[in-house]
């Protein structure tokens, strides 16, 4: 049987594929896949339809208009597909803002393929769907037992880490900020890392979207820790827009800022792709919300302390 020719249309995908060492047999991805670093050299099969350069706010208000008309935020090339005969398409139907949905996918290849691929469509929205979808994929380009190896690989790490927080004594409220103007809340799996890293999050449900937020509702709940992770920012991306945040009247008032307890952190390569890495995002989390008990070697690159330039 030849070996398969994957086209990754999400970035957690990618990772996932290149996680089960089926690296070398990606031939095109999305514009948004950046890691490993070496599939940027793939040829790109989509672009958003959107300036994505602006502010925050800028950027919402871009997405909301277009999806307010039912128009997808991104393209599918349909002659790059062809050009590229891939036996295994993989996209998501989790969140149209994130990345290419299934409906463009499935758009594209009735249109132009005459390969006809397989088309997989992750859905994460627990931790226990990413695991899912690693066996998806895993089982869509034959090599369901590196499937389960890297599974149980991830699932051994989050307990291993859970083991050592739960007998903490103290469990800091946490604030996580997936968007910051407007402000959003992060949902899905991250509160579920938050429990396992030893915080008690105080917006967002484990399995639900993200949920909007006022600044009112962060004030109020005076979280001991303000964790910023902007869906498709770096940090110094996710720096350029805290002034939106630290000019506000009252911001200074918050003991996490009081405390230099605000992080800004790298939301694009960690926490917002359900892969293999949201086991390193846990880390994070666990590095940020008890500094005194954990180290991994994320600090610099995964977060920064706000203060720190």
């Amino acid at each position: 049987m030849p070996e398969h020719r994957i086209i990754s249309l999400i970035a957690s995908a990618t990772e996932i594929v290149a996680a089960l060492g089926c690296e070398n047999r990606l031939v095109g991805r999305s514009h948004e896949c950046d890691y490993p670093p070496a599939v940027e050299q793939l040829p790109a099969c989509s672009e958003a339809k959107l300036d994505v350069n602006g502010t925050s706010r800028q950027i919402d208000d871009r997405v909301k208009a277009i999806l307010r008309d039912a128009v997808s935020v991104y393209r599918v090339f349909p002659e790059m597909l062809e050009e590229l005969q891939p036996s295994v398409v993989i996209t998501q139907t989790q969140c149209e803002v994130c990345a290419v949905s299934l409906k463009d996918v499935e758009a594209a290849v009735c249109e132009m393929v005459s390969s006809q691929p397989n088309i997989v469509a992750l859905e994460p929205n627990w931790l226990k769907d990413v695991w899912s979808d690693i066996r998806a994929v895993a089982t869509a380009i034959d090599v369901p037992q590196q499937g389960e190896e890297l599974i149980a690989s991830a699932q051994q790490r989050l307990a291993d880490l859970e083991s050592r927080t739960t007998s903490l004594p103290h469990k800091p409220t946490i604030a996580c900020i997936e968007w910051i103007d407007p402000l959003m809340a992060a949902g899905n799996w991250v509160p579920e890392l938050v429990t396992i890293a030893g915080g008690t999050n105080l917006f967002g449900t484990a399995g639900e979207h993200s949920p909007w937020m006022t600044w009112e509702e962060l004030f109020q709940a005076d979280p001991e820790v303000i964790a910023i992770l902007p869906c498709g920012f770096d940090i110094p991306r996710a720096r350029e827009e805290m002034p939106v945040l630290t000019d506000k009247p009252q911001w200074s008032q918050l003991q996490a800022v009081q405390n230099g307890r605000v992080y800004v952190t790298d939301g694009n390569q960690y926490f917002n792709r359900p892969g293999p890495r949201l086991v390193e995002s846990a880390e994070i989390f666990a590095e940020i919300l008890h500094p005194d008990t954990f180290d991994f070697g994320h600090a610099g690159s995964g977060w920064q302390q706000l203060e720190d330039a």
